[in-house]
């Protein structure tokens, strides 16, 4: 189904980082920070890019790089994901956590070929646990709108128990280890040992 929403790209990187213990935004795998290499992919695949962060982390920025700052409404990925929709709503966003360190442009157009903009979300998952990757995803403009109700009425604040009970589009990715989330030093290692052998 094609889509009518114009798709923006959102690179998450305004989170506090505490089980690694330093900026996963800033951890170089590809020759500049992950933030960066995210926000370049995106680039080649979106009308518009960002950078979701924390007001302090603006002076760090490079100038050519768009950000937008969190609004701090709401708790955990949510505040990202809102504070975007509210400064564009009648854009779909292609969302990117800051720690996938093996993403790559392929996973992207595979992604952005399966979407189906009648759901509420395009989302990866891995077939042996076929659960939506919700900042690995593209948010359509109504899931933000049902995601304000959903957190209002106090039920939850999970994007993916969200994504879960809604109308979302699994996709599975060919190549399953762009979803390796690298959340701590030892998968900070194992990361860099998929990147050394080519995975």
């Amino acid at each position: 189904m094609t889509s009518t929403a114009k798709l923006y790209g959102l690179v998450l990187s305004g989170g506090k980082s505490t089980r690694m213990g330093t900026d996963k935004g800033l951890i170089t795998y590809h020759g500049v920070p992950q933030r960066d290499y995210l926000y370049d992919l995106l680039n080649q695949v979106c009308q518009k890019t960002f950078v979701s962060l924390r007001e302090e982390q603006k002076a760090e920025m490079p100038s050519n790089m768009k950000t937008i700052v969190d609004l701090n409404e709401y708790r955990g990925p949510y505040n990202g994901l809102l504070s975007a929709h509210k400064k564009y709503p009648e854009a779909a966003w292609l969302v990117l956590a800051c720690d996938l360190p093996l993403m790559d442009l392929n996973a992207l157009k595979e992604l952005i070929a399966q979407r189906d903009s009648g759901k509420q979300a395009t989302a990866f998952a891995l077939k042996e646990n076929p659960l939506p990757e919700p900042l690995c995803a593209i948010w359509e403009p109504q899931a933000f709108a049902d995601s304000l109700s959903y957190l209002e009425s106090g039920v939850g604040t999970c994007p993916r128990k969200f994504l879960i009970n809604h109308d979302t589009k699994l996709v599975f990715p060919k190549n399953e280890n762009v979803l390796l989330n690298a959340n701590s030093e030892e998968e900070y290692k194992q990361a860099l040992e998929k990147l050394a052998i080519g995975l």
